[in-house]
């Protein structure tokens, strides 16, 4: 099986190795196509992308993404959401899930967010009605809602999950907002053995950093579903931990979801762990849960017992020497 992979900027390359030299450990027959993409390889061509990268993704339907970055303000549009629109990858998921060893306030949180990806503000339609007013279009359509609720649900249901709440703010947005949540209400009525209730945004963030395991599995629009995913991630011990993938009815794009903190960049301290665990997601949906599981064991007990890690959650080990951490994990399993 090929995957496209695109390391990305900053440590995205270092992590990328990481995920490669785990998969040679693993015994998988999996072949990853490297293509570069992001704000460096844009610095040195006349492209965001290499040539040859979107079809790469179009015949294959799998790719791994490392970070990339972004300007603020001004620039290029995000590459992550015009991968999205591209290839109508309109659910994007996060798992959130503790792991002992990782220093949290919270213990046993299990939430899952699935991010409608395909419009809201997303969409990117803004204008200048004159030198001094932005104008920025909201949408959200029924068709793409009851989309990514359904998948909320089927994801539920499919995985013994006992609720899903909607985020919302259709109290002040009552058109767009309100639709969210009618259609939410109206899908929910399909899975009568699933618990279904909503929360407003802001609410939402209070109790979730009150007691998020009063939450479950997450539906909302794609801006909220941006900020609650960062927040939730932060109850874990922050975006290194957080994988993710985003998935249409054809093409599947896994990524981590942290920065490409150029800071650290070719120091070898970069923790490939987000990225390895979205890696996990996609053995998962393509029938190597057996190999998935053994990965997260191997990562999770060496995180739990604490010093051979990386640096920034208390180890001594720099990107390599926690990856080959891993391998030797891996290998004393018997894969």
């Amino acid at each position: 099986m090929e995957v496209v992979l695109i390391p990305g900027d900053g440590i995205g390359k270092e992590i990328s190795e990481s995920v490669k030299a785990v998969n040679n450990a693993l015994d998988t027959n999996i072949e990853f196509i490297t293509y570069e993409a992001g704000a460096e390889y844009a610095s040195n061509h006349d492209s965001l992308f290499a040539e040859g990268l979107l079809e790469a993704i179009e015949e294959k339907k799998i790719a791994l993404k490392g970070p990339t970055a972004t300007p603020i303000g001004k620039g290029f549009k995000s590459i992550n959401v015009q991968l999205r629109q591209q290839f109508h990858t309109f659910a994007n998921i996060r798992p959130i899930k503790s792991i002992d060893g990782i220093e949290s306030k919270y213990e046993n949180v299990d939430l899952v967010i699935f991010r409608e990806n395909s419009e809201d503000l997303y969409l990117g339609i803004e204008y200048m009605c004159d030198n001094d007013t932005a104008h920025g279009i909201k949408i959200i359509t029924r068709l793409a809602t009851n989309r990514i609720v359904k998948e909320a649900f089927e994801y539920a249901k499919k995985n013994n999950r006992k609720k899903v709440t909607c985020i919302h703010k259709a109290n002040i947005m009552k058109l767009t907002d309100g639709l969210f949540l009618d259609e939410f209400r109206e899908v929910a009525k399909e899975y009568p053995e699933i618990e279904s209730d909503d929360c407003i945004v802001d609410a939402f963030c209070m109790k979730a950093v009150i007691n998020p395991n009063q939450f479950d599995v997450l539906v909302a629009p794609n801006l909220y579903g941006d900020i609650i995913s960062d927040l939730c991630a932060g109850l874990i011990g922050g975006l290194g931990f957080a994988p993710s993938v985003n998935k249409g009815e054809e093409v599947s794009i896994y990524e981590a979801v942290h920065g490409s903190a150029n800071d650290i960049a070719g120091k070898d301290e970069a923790n490939p762990t987000a990225l390895l665990l979205s890696y996990a997601m996609l053995l998962d949906d393509n029938s190597y849960e057996d190999k998935a599981n053994i990965l997260r064991r191997a990562i999770f007990e060496l995180i739990k017992e604490g010093d051979k890690t990386t640096k920034d959650i208390g180890g001594n080990l720099g990107c390599k020497a926690y990856t080959e951490a891993i391998i030797e994990r891996i290998k004393n399993y018997g894969n």
